[in-house]
């Protein structure tokens, strides 16, 4: 042990010894339990620090023995001790390290990468916990977060700093091999899905925004989101009328409960906004990961854009494509309004007629009906282009409105849970009160909450941490586990 330590070890043990007296003493006496517990936090994190000191205090004491070699394969020689900061969740620690150079060569530390310190002051655990909370609320209350638990004062910049670098190593997390959910379902339904979702995005250094809007001009600049969501999930038939009891909410108090149907398993989503080619390509190769023999049938979904429907076939040629059902009804209930109005008492009725026909497989009846209803001389003009869009929509659609088909299958119809996902993977975060983001600092954000929303987040940092040390160390990184060492394979 150093000189130098005992003073510390010292202070070590009386601290802790003070805090058996406070626990036990008259000071806690007649206290209540949450202020002893805040008291002792406060205290266990200053024992914390000097624990901590006295650790980085007791490795850097030895020279490093045998050569230190450059990053070229140089020999080095000793030099002197260099300073260096490490921000802990203990707060704020500096400590002097062997250093050893040579002429035309940076100064090498050995002891940086046995301790695998970071490329900045920020501790890996002190960044996990800013990004996981980032990920999740705003920069302001994830500093007002780790303030109020930590006492630690860390900048915006600090936080943006740190979610951009620990997103950096998602893509090739994901480009790693699967592990298929347990029990998989026999026969199961691999399906796909995407939809698009806009990110309130900053105006570029320089730019002057105008003056005014035009009409019809929205508020502020959008960059679109691909939001694309896997997943498996066991085959549930249903009947036409079954689903259109559930989508109009017919189920009345006498009726049977439905019948719980089965949940996605191995659930993933992701967010671009580098468009729709990237995203599907990317869709693609996870497909192709989560594929097997357990897989019988092959599903992607989508609301009716099409040019998302052209990339989704392309890019997922093994899949039959499927127009969300929920979709459909809307175009239906719109229909419903031009033609009768909504408050009239045979809309419900004839929605329900026309979705039992859609359900049925007999979606080319619905286009004639709604090309025969424009026809009326004495519809009014407004609602005849409704009805000639809504039956324009169903024609083209009508490769991908198979209900019959699909229901007996026990496929999914419904794009519920992308949908969802555009609303808890990028609304929730990014279009709080007031934002706006850069291209970049968005797609960080997007990255980290996805795997967070994944329930991928600890094997994610695992990762991220061993290709962070592997940069900044090589051969010299602190040697990884078995699982994290066959990952690390993968993305190299």
């Amino acid at each position: 042990m150093p000189p130098i330590a005992a003073p510390i070890i010292a202070q070590v043990r009386q601290e802790f010894e003070a805090l058996l007296t406070y626990v036990t003493g008259p000071a806690t006496r007649e206290a209540t339990a949450s202020a002893v517990e805040r008291a002792l936090f406060r205290r266990l994190l200053a024992l914390g620090a000097g624990l901590l000191r006295l650790f980085f205090l007791s490795r850097a004491a030895p020279r490093p023995a045998g050569p230190v070699a450059g990053p070229d394969g140089t020999a080095l020689r000793y030099h002197d001790r260099r300073p260096v900061s490490y921000y802990s969740v203990f707060g704020k620690l500096v400590f002097a390290r062997h250093a050893f150079t040579a002429p035309g060569q940076p100064v090498v530390c050995p002891l940086d990468a046995a301790l695998g310190l970071p490329a900045r002051c920020y501790s890996d655990l002190l960044r996990e916990w800013a990004t996981y909370g980032a990920s999740d609320a705003s920069y302001r209350e994830s500093r007002a977060l780790l303030a109020r638990i930590l006492g630690l004062p860390l900048s915006t910049a600090a936080l943006e700093g740190a979610v951009a670098e620990d997103a950096a190593d998602v893509a090739a997390f994901y480009a790693g091999p699967v592990v298929p959910p347990s029990p998989v379902p026999l026969g199961a339904v691999l399906v796909a899905q995407a939809d698009g979702k806009g990110v309130p995005i900053r105006h570029p250094a320089g730019a002057v925004p105008a003056a005014r809007r035009g009409k019809g001009q929205p508020p502020g600049t959008k960059k679109e989101a691909i939001v694309t969501s896997l997943y498996t999930v066991a085959p549930s038939p249903r009947t036409p009328g079954e689903v259109v009891a559930a989508l109009l909410r017919e189920r009345g108090g006498a009726d049977p409960p439905a019948p719980a149907r089965p949940r996605p398993l191995g659930k993933e989503v992701r967010a671009t906004l580098d468009g729709k080619d990237t995203a599907l390509a990317r869709l693609a190769a996870r497909v192709a990961q989560h594929d097997g023999p357990h897989i019988r049938h092959r599903v992607a979904l989508t609301d009716g854009a099409e040019p998302l429907q052209r990339a989704m076939l392309a890019h997922l040629p093994g899949h039959t494509l499927i127009l969300d059902i929920l979709h459909a009804t809307e175009h239906l209930r719109a229909a419903a309004n031009a033609l009768l109005g909504e408050r009239h008492p045979e809309r419900t009725a004839w929605v329900r007629a026309r979705l039992a026909q859609l359900l049925a497989g007999q979606a080319a009846a619905v286009v004639a009906g709604l090309a025969e209803a424009a026809q009326e001389p004495t519809l009014a003009a407004a609602p005849r282009r409704v009805l000639e869009q809504t039956a324009r929509y169903y024609q083209r659609n009508l490769p991908y409105m198979r209900y019959d088909a699909y229901l007996a299958q026990g496929w999914p119809i419904g794009t519920g849970v992308v949908e969802g996902a555009c609303g808890h993977l990028v609304k929730d975060r990014m279009e709080q009160a007031g934002m706006r983001w850069t291209p970049d600092g968005a797609q960080a954000v997007l990255d980290l909450r996805a795997v967070r929303l994944n329930g991928h987040w600890d094997d994610y940092w695992a990762f991220h941490q061993r290709l962070q040390q592997r940069r900044l160390y090589g051969a010299s990184a602190p040697p990884a586990g078995p699982a994290e060492a066959q990952l690390l394979d993968w993305a190299a």
